[in-house]
């Protein structure tokens, strides 16, 4: 087994917007972690799906629709579903001081804003994400 970091990262909903997503994946990939992006339009259960099937120990999500509440809680959802809660859910994108709080509250252990310093995520998701070996 890998004693990188693998992360998946997940465009969930209908959001096109996708620059973003990306460059966080290439930041962690450079960082030395495994990256598999999913690409835009993913249900929060396809990314679930493929956080199982690759081993994963975080997802990623990048939400700008506005359905962060809606998404982010789906996807904590099915990770309890399927005795998954070690996969470890961050994100980023629009999302309000006070949303982002409740979310926390919930069991994402990190949001980050646009204009977010890469290496500040890249730093956060090693300190924070654990390898189970």
């Amino acid at each position: 087994m890998s004693s990188k970091i693998r992360v998946v990262i997940g465009k969930p909903g209908l959001d096109g917007h996708d620059r973003g997503a990306k460059v966080v994946a290439r930041a962690l990939r450079d960082a030395g972690m495994e990256v598999i992006y999913t690409g835009l339009h993913q249900t929060p259960e396809s990314i679930v799906e493929i956080a199982l099937q690759e081993d994963a120990n975080a997802i990623g999500l990048s939400v700008l629709s506005g359905a962060h509440n809606h998404l982010f809680r789906k996807v904590l959802k099915l990770l309890k579903e399927k005795n998954a809660e070690e996969i470890v859910v961050f994100g980023g994108g629009i999302i309000p001081d006070d949303d982002a709080k409740d979310l926390m509250k919930e069991g994402v252990i990190g949001i980050f804003g646009p204009g977010t310093p890469l290496d500040e995520i890249v730093a956060f998701v090693k300190d924070n994400v654990k390898v189970i070996e």
